[in-house]
């Protein structure tokens, strides 16, 4: 039953859009397209490998800012509240233009590349600091106080305790923040980053075909995040347990 629903739901999807394309008064051109399929294929697996950089590292640095806000040393607190209202508070594509033409310009760093990487994950990382935060500040304080009880030092308390439950809290706004990491890595365009987004652009100026040109690279976007959110999903009930 599930499937058919499913299906269902997906093929009354399909008939809005082929509707909708049907109406609509534009000459196909994909054969110029195809002809530059080698630049899709290229900026595809340039995202792949930035997004697989930017998202184990933000992930670290959610961690550590997340503890940080936990921290007894209130300098620590006070910077990490600081880092995370200023990356939250701006826009992403001016980061990237003050990372790229400033901060990395001061340091000598010419790596495009790793400018790019290191900006989304600090922007990402804001975000997941304070996804994994409320994730452990759900846990309640009778549990913390029955480990400290029983003589768990705060390492094992966070190891056997706190994470586990967090885990299960933090899960789907992870994957949405991880589906939102990929998709603003198309902002890296800006600096001149050959990632999926900019070959699309220019596999458009070089031919004409708007629809040709962007059309594959939603389809490629998709290829990427839907394996999150299936993943998420499948993590979701392996460590779902009764409260």
């Amino acid at each position: 039953m599930r499937v058919l629903n499913f299906a269902l739901a997906f093929l009354l999807i399909a008939l809005v859009f082929y509707f909708s394309f049907s109406q609509l008064n534009y000459h196909w051109d994909w054969a110029s397209v195809l002809k530059y399929r080698q630049k899709f294929v290229q900026g595809w697996f340039t995202t792949i490998l930035v997004s697989i950089a930017a998202l184990i590292l933000s992930t670290v640095v959610g961690l550590s800012f997340a503890l940080a806000r936990r921290s007894r040393f209130l300098p620590l607190q006070c910077f990490s509240r600081i880092y995370v209202e200023v990356v939250r508070g701006t826009p992403l594509l001016v980061q990237i233009l003050i990372f790229f033409y400033v901060v990395a310009d001061a340091f000598h760093v010419e790596n495009r590349y790793l400018v790019g990487i290191l900006t989304l994950a600090f922007f990402s990382g804001a975000y997941i600091s304070e996804i994994i935060r409320a994730g452990i500040e759900s846990v309640g304080k009778s549990q913390l106080e029955s480990a400290k009880a029983i003589g768990l030092t705060r390492a094992q308390t966070y190891r056997h305790i706190i994470f586990p439950q967090a885990l299960r809290q933090t899960l789907p706004p992870l994957a949405g923040q991880f589906v939102s990491l990929i998709k603003d890595s198309s902002l890296l365009s800006i600096i001149s980053i050959s990632e999926f987004t900019l070959n699309a652009q220019e596999v458009n100026s070089f031919t004409f075909s708007t629809l040709e040109s962007y059309i594959p690279l939603a389809i490629g976007y998709l290829i990427l995040t839907l394996p999150i959110s299936i993943g998420t999903r499948y993590l979701e009930r392996r460590h779902r347990f009764e409260t």
